[in-house]
């Protein structure tokens, strides 16, 4: 006698878009910034801290970084990529102040008894899945140096465009961009491929930097003035919240708690120290003080550059800040390292 077959079980990941989907459209409702991103991000926390532990939907955030850095990437045109190389004195100090401020949070973690390694690269701002795979190869804690990055881009997903929100006056929407669908159907496969092509190579955030290169290249090149639709931002928003909110749940929070205050009273003060620093240099160089002080935010690129693009800031400063201090992280954190090791017993 056949046994009967069994039944195809859902996938885990199956209710995180419908409750993403859900947070967003409530945070929608109660004119959150960024809703659809930081609505999501909520929803999911909290299903998960509930004890249903819902997963990230396969290649979702990777999608999502691909929608979110074309539209970004398409901000650059010929105008704004010369106002950008006229001040790239001043970007790369602002890139080089907040890797800086990594400081702030290596002393404070050296203080509290982590060893010289986790401390070092769970301060690092930016490049995650980079720091934590150094920290494996200096006999680090590469667990609390991923929840140490973690927790730093979930406060700044929380905080930041909400404080920057407050802060600005309320401002009409912009115009629409034009949409030309052959154009952008082949930036989005020139930036696919790009990232396929970073990916295999071990670059740093391909998903990010290949769509935003390859747009960016593109609308600079054929003096193109196109974006994205609107529904095409919510979705990369949607799918990054849903994402990022996977990291978290009761276990994560229960984990180190002493260290992760340590991380949340670095992360407010390197957060201010930043502000303070970007009013000064924005003071000295007559540049928008509030693009500055957001491109010099300690946090991810995706989120800082879609908050930037939400409130009509300067989405191409904010973004060369940002990409500049990752490659700056990607090449001098481990040299520094070493370089610390060597001349300080």
């Amino acid at each position: 006698m056949t046994a009967a077959p069994t039944a195809r079980r859902l996938p885990s990941w199956w209710p995180t878009p419908l409750v993403g989907a859900a947070g967003g459209w409530l945070a929608g409702l109660a004119d959150w910034p960024l809703p659809w991103m930081i609505g999501s991000l909520l929803a999911v926390i909290a299903v998960r801290c509930s004890g249903w532990l819902v997963t990230e939907v396969p290649r979702g955030r990777q999608v999502g970084q691909w929608i979110v850095a074309s539209a970004i990437g398409l901000h650059f045109t010929g105008e704004v990529m010369v106002e950008v190389l006229s001040h790239f004195g001043v970007i790369l100090a602002g890139a080089l102040i907040t890797l800086l401020l990594g400081g702030i949070g290596i002393v404070i973690l050296l203080r509290s008894g982590s060893d010289r390694a986790t401390a070092f690269f769970a301060s690092m701002p930016g490049g995650a899945s980079e720091m934590v795979n150094l920290a494996s190869r200096h006999d680090a804690e590469p667990a609390r140096v991923a929840a140490a990055h973690s927790l730093r881009l979930l406060l700044v997903v929380l905080i930041v465009p909400a404080l920057f929100t407050w802060r600005l006056p309320p401002m009409p929407p912009p115009p629409a961009a034009p949409v030309s669908w052959p154009w952008l159907l082949a930036l989005l496969a020139a930036g696919g491929l790009l990232a396929l092509l970073w990916q295999r190579l071990r670059q740093p955030n391909p998903w990010m930097l290949g769509p935003l290169t390859a747009c960016a290249v593109g609308s600079v090149a054929f003096d193109l003035h196109l974006g994205l639709p609107g529904w095409a931002g919510a979705l990369g928003q949607w799918l990054i919240g849903c994402s990022l909110a996977c990291h978290f749940d009761r276990a994560f929070f229960r984990s180190a708690p002493a260290f992760l205050l340590r991380i949340l009273a670095f992360t407010l003060l390197a957060m201010l120290a930043a502000a303070g620093l970007a009013e000064a240099l924005g003071w000295l160089a007559t540049l928008d003080e509030t693009s500055l002080m957001l491109g010099m935010m300690p946090g991810g690129i995706t989120e800082l550059c879609l908050t930037a693009e939400a409130l009509q800031l300067s989405v191409a400063l904010v973004t060369a800040l940002q990409v500049l201090r990752l490659f700056l992280v990607m090449f001098l954190a481990e040299p520094l390292f070493r370089l610390w090791q060597r001349t300080v017993p």
